[in-house]
């Protein structure tokens, strides 16, 4: 039976899992956690090719036959490089939700990203795609951010977050785009600082696209039981 492959570099991914599973109910998942070759922002180019070809070629091993890129730095950097070498396999990538912020019609909106995401073309395509509805539109480079939540450094987590609030709290923000899937689980943090700010990530919406093109692909099974076999590299 076909699993639905997703993969992160560690557990940043989780939160993009949960809305899988709740949009995909009788399918079975392999959730492969990279922690250890997170950070994955750090890394070059070739280094992040050598990587993901290796966590695919053990999920299309395991009959992976739709992978969910659960990592917004993968996404803009390997997917265009995955899709070319697995032809067979359909991916689905992670974007920061600038769209969500826009049909959302917010003033000023923070991105918060790793640097690698920041700086990819894909965002400034999607930024561009939708400046006309853009108002201001904040993007900021979380260095270490992703590295400290999967360490659980809550001292070093409220550093960047605070920083980052004394350098916006003039700003009148009033949305931010949780552009890194680590992120989501520090909302708590993140709106002890942000008060009344809606907080947006694109999870729900990577969970549509990939009933999306489950359907179009003849992959939906309706067999599983929503089972999650985790693998964690160290």
């Amino acid at each position: 039976m076909c699993k639905i492959g997703v993969f992160d570099s560690g557990i940043g991914g989780l939160t993009v899992l949960e809305h899988l599973k709740k949009a995909l109910p009788k399918e079975d998942f392999i959730f492969y956690a990279d922690s250890l070759n997170n950070p994955y922002g750090e890394k070059t180019d070739e280094e992040l090719f050598d990587i993901t070809s290796n966590i695919v070629d053990y999920l299309s091993g395991r009959g992976c036959k739709i992978i969910v890129i659960a990592c917004n730095t993968a996404t803009t950097r390997c997917i265009s490089y995955l899709r070319n070498k697995y032809p067979e396999i359909v991916f689905i990538g992670t974007e920061p939700a600038v769209k969500v912020a826009c049909d959302g019609n917010y003033h000023n909106t923070l991105v918060l990203a790793t640097p690698a995401t920041i700086q990819s073309e894909r965002l400034q395509i999607l930024i561009n795609d939708n400046k006309k509805k853009l108002n201001n539109v904040y993007l900021v480079p979380c260095f270490g951010l992703a590295n400290a939540i999967e360490l659980e450094d809550t001292k070093r987590q409220e550093e960047i977050i605070n920083n980052i609030y004394q350098l916006y709290k003039e700003a009148e923000i009033d949305a931010i785009v949780l552009g890194c899937t680590h992120y989501p689980h520090i909302k708590d943090l993140i709106s002890k600082y942000f008060k009344n700010v809606a907080l947006l990530d694109g999870g729900e919406g990577v969970a549509r696209e990939t009933k999306k093109q489950m359907e179009k692909h003849g992959l939906i099974t309706n067999k599983g039981t929503n089972d999650v076999e985790m693998i964690k590299t160290k």
